[in-house]
Formats: structure tokens, sequence, C-alpha cells
């Protein structure tokens, strides 16, 4: 049966890769959606002929409008295009690769449009987890990841479905551009130096991400919200080569691991034909010819972000939605060249102090938490 697929933030990295699967896989794009590229779209609507697309940013949808006039595609803006597509009536699959807060509203409509999931925003889980996962209980619907960690961890479970003799996870860590330098060494460092990304083409706020290793301490609070384990069962590990794209170990100490070339097109078709396998865009894995594999402790006194994410995910309620929309802010000044690459994480770490204890949440405290983060980090500059 053809699959017709919804993408949210589709002229991105995750985006693009998405529609490389779904051109070889034949998939049906019944809906795109993007923040404000319109070239980028206009391409992809010829490409693909979806029935409605939106771009969040009014001026741009009024653009796209009139040059894709002649086609049938009709033209929505706003996030309330977006969630539109993402409850869109002839998409059976939404995939998810919005980057940051704003992908929390369209997972949760998407789920409650009772869409099968493919998960790439892992903002949606470390901010909104919680919503998320009851949402998807309650309405029976499947969250499958699409970070390649989290897609690795959900095959090495596969190896024992009930997750009984679970016993830890473990996360991998590419360490990102400046992995072995230390925090005197990071003080002078630019955005050009933390978007040289040694194995992975991604997008700029992911990098920098990749770069402070907040990507990693995010990824630990998602990864306690997908698998239903305790923060201090995910253990960390940089893997220089990015081969072995996370494991598990169970109760007799195997280790389960998923391996393969840093493609993230590999685990997005997995998501999409789960639980099926087929033939895939990327290349084959050769382990004599890599030689190696090597895995070293984090270096926590320089990359503090991992611990900043640990304690809030330790705290739970609304502290790993405060630090989110807190590294969101700071990510977007230092690419301004706004702040230095370390105020990063102190600016994140600052916001702990100022978050209202509160287990039992709703959406609009995660919005006025995020909003609150971002405007304590601007007064911070």
């Amino acid at each position: 049966m053809t699959k017709n697929l919804s993408l949210l933030g589709s002229t991105g990295s995750i985006g693009t890769q998405s529609l490389d699967v779904a051109r070889k896989r034949g998939y049906r794009v019944r809906a795109l959606s993007a923040f404000s590229n319109v070239k980028k779209i206009e391409e992809q609507i010829r490409e693909f002929k979806p029935d409605v697309a939106a771009l969040v940013s009014e001026d741009a949808a009024k653009d796209l409008k009139v040059r894709v006039a002649d086609t049938g595609t009709k033209i929505l803006s706003g996030k309330e295009g977006v969630c539109e597509c993402a409850a869109y009536e002839k998409a059976d699959t939404v995939l998810n690769s919005v980057v940051g807060m704003a992908g929390l509203e369209p997972t949760l409509t998407a789920i409650h449009a009772h869409k099968k999931l493919a998960l790439a925003n892992k903002e949606t889980l470390v901010a909104g987890g919680r919503l998320v996962i009851d949402a998807a209980k309650r309405e029976n619907v499947d969250i499958l990841p699409v970070d390649s960690e989290h897609s690795a961890i959900f095959q090495a479970l596969q190896g024992n479905p009930s997750n009984k003799a679970l016993k830890k996870i473990i996360l991998t860590a590419s360490g990102g551009p400046f992995f072995g330098r230390t925090a005197k060494e990071l003080e002078s460092v630019t955005v050009n130096d933390a978007l040289k990304h040694p194995n992975w083409s991604m997008g700029a706020k992911i990098t920098v991400d990749s770069a402070t290793m907040m990507n990693k301490g995010l990824e630990l609070i998602e990864a306690v919200w997908l698998f239903g384990v305790k923060p201090q069962d995910v253990k960390i590990v940089v893997h220089r080569e990015s081969v072995v794209h996370s494991a598990v170990e169970y109760d007799d100490n195997s280790v389960i691991a998923q391996l393969g070339l840093p493609d993230m097109r590999i685990p997005i078709q997995y998501a999409l034909t789960y639980p099926e396998r087929y033939e895939s865009p990327v290349g084959e894995l050769d382990l004599a010819a890599l030689g190696k594999l090597t895995f070293f402790e984090p270096d926590y006194d320089t990359f503090r972000c991992i611990n900043i994410c640990r304690e809030a995910i330790d705290r739970g309620g609304l502290y790993p939605a405060a630090v989110n929309g807190a590294n969101e802010q700071a990510n977007l000044l230092f690419r301004n060249g706004k702040i230095g690459f370390l105020d990063i994480a102190k600016r994140v770490e600052a916001i702990l102090p100022y978050v209202p204890k509160k287990d039992v949440y709703t959406l609009d405290d995660v919005l006025e938490i995020d909003r609150f983060a971002r405007e304590f980090v601007m007064k911070s500059v």
C-alpha cells in the first residue's frame, strides 16, 4: 500500500533527506511545511505535487502562493497552517523534522489526528515529554524515533520486545568539532569553528548544539521519555567515528548496538517502513576498511550542558522545557555573534533557580516557561 506522507520541516537537512527516502520508496507526499524558504519548497511542490503546503512566515506564504498558482497545491500560512498539514486527512504518516520548540504543537496535533508519527524533533519530547507521551498512549499512536541515536536504541530493543530485561541505554556522541579541547581553548572559538562537524551534515542550530554537547543532553531527556527509563540508566559515551549510533545493555550484560554509516536516511527510512527493512540510498558499512572504533568518557567539566540537562530531567516538571528554551535562545545569540561559545552553557544553567516547581503541567505552562526562558537569556546579554 502506498504511504501518504505529511512532511513538516521539509526544507531543512532532515526534511530534504526524508524526501530522498520518499522519492526512492515511491511515497505519495500529501503535505509539506517549512518556515520561510520559498525557493526550496517551490521546487519540492513542483516535484512532489502535494495537496497542501504551509510556510510559517505570512509574507513568504503570500509569495509562494503566487509562485505556485499554476499548480494544484493549496498554500497555508502561520503555525496554524503547519498544524493543518500535521492533521491533513489524506496523510497517514507525519514526519516531524521541525527544528526547536516550534515542533511541539504540530506533534500534538498529529497525535490527536491519529497519525503514525515519525519524530525527528527532539525538542517535542524535551519540552513537553509528559504531554506527548500521555497523548500518544491515550490516542494509541506509535511514536517512531528518527534521531539516529534513538532509532538505534529502538532497533536494539527489538532483541527484547518486553523491555523487562533492559539494564542500561548507551547513548553515543560524536563529541562534535571541539572534542579534546579545554574550556580555556574554547573561549575564542567562532561560529564557523562550531559549524564544522566532523561526521554529520545538519542544520546550524543542531550543529552548534553538537559542539556544546547540549544535543546529547537533550537526547538524554528524549530517551527517558521515549523508552521509559530513569535518567541514571542512560550512559553517554563519546564515539568519534559515529558508526555505532547507540546501544542497549541487558540484565545479562549483553550489549546490542546498531551500526551504520553516519547518514540520516537510514533512521528516516526505518521510521517510515517499520517493522520492515528495504534497500536504502545509503552505502554499505565496511568494517575492515574502517579499521577501528574508539570510545571515550565525556568531558563533563568542559561540556557542561550535558549535566545541566541531566539535572533538569532529574528535577522534572517544567525544568527541561526551561532549559530547552534558554538553549534555543542562547544558541541563536551565539550564531548571531552576540555572545561567546562558553556563554551558551552559562545562560542555560542560570535559568534553573527561576523555574517554578510544577509536576503536572499543561501546554500553556510549557509555552509560558519557554517564553520566560528566552526573555531571561535575552536580558542577560
